[in-house]
């Protein structure tokens, strides 16, 4: 029995000399401060009747130690909280990703740590550390610009950034998204604006596998062209939708994709960005993705809501500058109100208020010497906010020196509401 104590002696002594970091230790501090006192009733044992449930007993609390060490020293990246949304917190909880810890020194004298990696079919996360040993950081005057990741079969742009600084304002934590690289890459460089670069070894095993690549092939026609779904890729860190889209209007107001829903079993999947670009020189539409978070991990209904995209509505409407100053006027179901017409040394300007959520098409004036199409429009406003309407005020220029009968609009532009919903096979 001597040889089992003092094995059990030799590892409670291994396991008192290991240092949790320190904010794990705050947080057992403030989680043991937080309970009260429990009154200690010990019961007697001889070594012979209870010898066994002694040494039971022990061993349980020497295990159950090294377990929550473990699960701690699990966790990659520290610091890094505040830059990071759950689900990229709960796969740094896992132990996921690649710790790699280089550090190069910038022009300034500053010094960028590569924290590490996280990354996979979807995208590439970089956790670093931006550093000064003495004085502060100056985010507006740095070296420190992210250009992209080079390796075998590897090209890869940077996608988005986060970044934080702490009270000091001498470090600051942040993660640089980049498209994936390539799984035959062995090493990665990465490029700064500044010409800097550093390397660091990447193994393609740790990558965190595909879960989900299915085909949709759905399309939803809109009033000025279609948008076809291709499909879909899930992966434990993101969810990315891609398609294509021949749409006429289609960046003439800001909404772009934001207004199509992912649902997982009814529930909304947060958006998290998304990105377009030509297809063949624009001849085959543009080519898109949509980037929401990742899934859950049990589904049985998948879905895409396509909620709100650009609309255009025909008007062919001619307005009287006589009567209608200051009156509001309605288009089908959109605001429009001429606040003043004024002729002015440049030409022409009519101030209007619209809802926010419009563009008007085909505008022109109409005087004694016929018709004068629209030149610009000058002197946006930041949108008013009228309960639970937006409004924008801004000044229409027309290149004419005559004072208009009427203000005549074709049409216009705005974000519509389709409500169609596209089933997405699960397999």
């Amino acid at each position: 029995m001597h040889d089992i104590e003092k094995k059990l002696l030799d590892e409670k002594k291994r396991i008192e000399k290991v240092k949790a970091p320190i904010e794990m230790e705050t947080k057992l501090r403030e989680a043991l401060a937080s309970v009260e006192p429990q009154r200690n009733n010990r019961v007697g044992f001889g070594w012979k009747s209870g010898g066994i449930a002694a040494v039971v007993l022990l061993t349980v609390m020497l295990i159950g130690n090294q377990y929550q060490a473990v699960a701690y020293y699990g966790k990659k990246f520290f610091g890094f909280d505040e830059v990071t949304n759950e689900t990229l917190q709960a796969l740094n909880e896992q132990g996921r990703g690649q710790a790699i810890d280089r550090t190069i020194q910038l022009e300034d004298g500053s010094r960028l740590t590569v924290n590490g990696i996280m990354d996979d079919k979807n995208q590439l996360i970089l956790y670093y550390t931006w550093a000064r040993p003495t004085g502060k950081l100056d985010p507006m005057d740095s070296p420190l610009t992210f250009a992209s990741l080079s390796g075998f079969l590897t090209k890869s742009n940077g996608v988005s950034e986060i970044s934080i600084p702490n009270d000091q304002l001498n470090e600051i934590k942040g993660t640089k998204t980049f498209e994936p690289v390539s799984p035959f890459a062995k090493q990665l460089t990465l490029h700064l604006m500044s010409d800097q670069s550093i390397t660091f070894p990447y193994d393609p095993s740790q990558a965190l596998q595909k879960r989900i690549k299915q085909s949709i092939n759905k399309t939803v026609a809109v009033d000025r062209g279609k948008v076809q779904f291709k499909s879909l890729t899930a992966t434990p860190t993101m969810t990315v939708i891609d398609g294509t889209l021949q749409v006429d209007n289609y960046d003439r107001l800001p909404l772009g994709l934001y207004g199509i829903e992912l649902l997982a079993d009814g529930t909304s999947v947060p958006i998290m960005g998304g990105g377009s670009r030509s297809a063949f020189r624009g001849m085959l539409g543009i080519k898109f993705q949509i980037e929401y978070d990742a899934l859950p991990e049990q589904i049985d209904i998948l879905q895409l809501a396509f909620n709100r995209f650009i609309g255009y509505q025909s008007l062919e409407q001619k307005i009287s500058l006589n009567t209608v100053v200051g009156e509001p006027i309605l288009l089908v179901d959109k605001l429009l109100q001429i606040k003043g017409v004024s002729v002015t040394p440049e030409g022409v300007e009519i101030t209007v208020i619209t809802d926010d959520e419009i563009l008007l098409d085909g505008v022109s004036i109409v005087g004694e010497k016929g018709e004068t199409p629209l030149q610009t429009t000058v002197k946006h406003r930041e949108p008013e906010y009228v309960e639970e309407n937006v409004y924008k005020e801004r000044v229409l220029l027309f290149d004419t020196n005559e004072r208009p009968k009427y203000l005549l609009i074709k049409g216009m532009h705005y974000i519509k509401t389709y409500n169609q919903v596209i089933d997405i096979p699960i397999r």
